[in-house]
């Protein structure tokens, strides 16, 4: 078996937790696969850890400690390492930005914006600017750059599987945070990014099974080698869920919605018809 790469410590917050991570795990004579029994990790989550390459979530930084008796170091550490990863995202969504970059399947439901992971520039400085009207150009910019960086996760052609379900009137209705022209650009992307395969669409027309959930964004995570999760969102604050009933709950009901839902066929001849109709300058009411 290959030596372990050497981890320069020196090069970031998480470098350094890592390399502290396995100085720790090694000095205790434990391997990997060790460290994490008894936790819903695997062996590899641990590694990327190790490496600086994936934060270490809280319970896993307990069952670290307990296990190699640090005294709450890990525990202790993990606010520094979020800080350091957090970077022009939100305190609160740090976590799934990170998170989206290992995901097998994402898939969202949104009842009043465009996803990120979707959005165009223009869309991306429009919704930051409405919900943050007190922040310099730096910081709209900083915030931009970090929500379009999070969509280049589209140029891997296999990974993650991303479905998405967005409300008809995200599709259809008048915009006031673009002008017509630019909402055309933005549907355009959708549907580019849905005929390249990369992206399954669907549009859910208003009924009873949406009302439910009009306060309610969605996004549910799949993972190669940790459990599921959903997180919840709104406009200022976001909630991970990761408790397997709660999850197995919600996911009941986003699987309800997608029946409710036109077929990804209708869904992009909707997002074709208006991205031509903002184009044209036709208003729906």
């Amino acid at each position: 078996m290959p030596a372990p790469k050497n981890i320069d410590g020196s090069s970031s917050v998480p470098a350094f937790y890592g390399k502290e991570l396995r100085w720790k795990r090694e000095r205790a004579g434990r391997t990997l696969q060790e460290t994490v029994e008894g936790s819903f990790f695997a062996p590899s989550y641990l590694s990327e850890i190790e490496r600086g390459t994936r934060r270490m979530p809280l319970e896993l930084a307990r069952h670290v400690d307990r296990f190699l008796e640090t005294d709450g170091f890990f525990e202790r550490r993990c606010e520094d390492v979020r800080k350091a990863r957090q970077g022009a995202h939100a305190e609160y969504f740090a976590a799934i930005a990170d998170s989206e970059k290992r995901a097998r399947t994402i898939e969202r439901w949104s009842n009043a914006l465009i996803p990120g992971l979707l959005q165009t520039e223009a869309y991306a400085r429009a919704v930051i600017r409405a919900t943050h009207p007190l922040d310099l150009p730096e910081e709209v910019e900083a915030k931009v750059r970090a929500r379009l960086q999070r969509a280049e996760l589209f140029d891997n052609p296999k990974k993650p599987e991303y479905w998405v379900i967005l409300h008809a009137s995200l599709v259809r209705d008048p915009d006031p945070l673009l002008a017509p022209s630019e909402m055309a650009e933005q549907l355009v992307r959708i549907a580019d990014l849905a005929r390249s395969g990369r992206v399954v669409t669907q549009a859910l027309p208003w009924n009873a099974a949406t009302r439910p959930f009009t306060e309610l964004s969605l996004m549910f995570m799949e993972f190669d080698d940790a459990p599921q999760l959903v997180y919840a969102e709104g406009p200022y604050h976001g909630q991970i869920i990761d408790d397997p009933a709660l999850v197995k709950q919600y996911r009941k009901a986003y699987d309800r919605l997608r029946a409710a839902a036109l077929s990804p066929e209708a869904s992009l001849a909707m997002i074709d018809e208006a991205a031509e109709d903002f184009r044209n300058g036709k208003q729906r009411n």
